[in-house]
């Protein structure tokens, strides 16, 4: 069977917004990080953005299982209240987790399997009839997003039929030195939308649009801040 590859639509209107979760930056013990965790993604989806990357990679597989499915159930029950939502989760590299609680695809590290690989895992999946039923996406076909962090990784993310690519850091990150706007403007170029991250603010988002971005990827920037107000101001540039 051949693949079938989402196609994204990007208009210069619609900034694709991209939360990424880390739940140990929030306050208190565990369980009380997962429940503002899990409220922070109820106001998320509310608030408009595209997609939700469940990022908690240091959580036992069965608790990462637990956390992942509630926060389908949360974005399933949000979209039946409101059809309008289109908030879709992805799974940080963990394709089984993905496939066991329903969500709608994955986030791949730049040394991951091919995103190509992840879309016939998935279609066997739901050609043996075990898809699971509580998937939020309408299509079998996963959202396959890629980490990239040069034009180079851009290009082989787009022949391997990736979704989107994640191209950082631009302007920061721990221990990594940034990119700048001029390798993400080149990243831009391959046949593929490309998110930026790394240090994104309101104020250098604008930057990274203008330098073809289709969109922005943040931790802080939504976790820290009212996700209503950063989104309208995003869609606004």
């Amino acid at each position: 069977m051949p693949l079938v590859v989402i196609v994204l639509d990007v208009t210069p209107n619609r900034r694709l917004l991209y939360y990424i979760t880390d739940r140990t930056a929030f306050p208190g013990d565990e369980p009380a990080r997962r429940h503002h965790l899990l409220e922070k993604i109820v106001e998320a989806v509310r608030a408009g953005i595209d997609y939700v990357q469940l990022r908690e990679k240091d959580l036992p597989t069965r608790d990462l299982e637990s956390l992942a499915g509630k926060a389908v159930k949360i974005i399933a029950q949000l979209r039946t209240e409101n059809g309008e939502l289109r908030t879709a989760l992805l799974i940080n590299s963990r394709t089984d987790i993905a496939l066991a609680v329903g969500a709608d695809g994955v986030h791949l590290r730049a040394e991951d399997i091919s995103p190509r690989d992840i879309r016939e895992v998935w279609q066997r999946r739901d050609e043996c009839g075990a898809g699971a039923p509580a998937r939020v996406s309408s299509s079998g076909d996963p959202l396959v997003a890629v980490s990239c962090h040069s034009p180079t990784e851009v290009t082989r993310a787009a022949a391997n039929h990736a979704t989107f690519a994640v191209f950082a850091p631009v302007f920061e990150k721990k221990d990594a030195r940034p990119a700048g706007l001029n390798l993400l403007r080149e990243a831009c170029e391959a046949h593929i939308p490309v998110v930026a991250l790394g240090g994104i603010t309101l104020e250098n988002a604008k930057s990274c649009l203008e330098a073809g971005a289709a969109g922005i990827a943040a931790i802080r920037l939504f976790q820290e801040n009212n996700v209503a107000e950063v989104v309208q101001r995003l869609r606004g540039m």
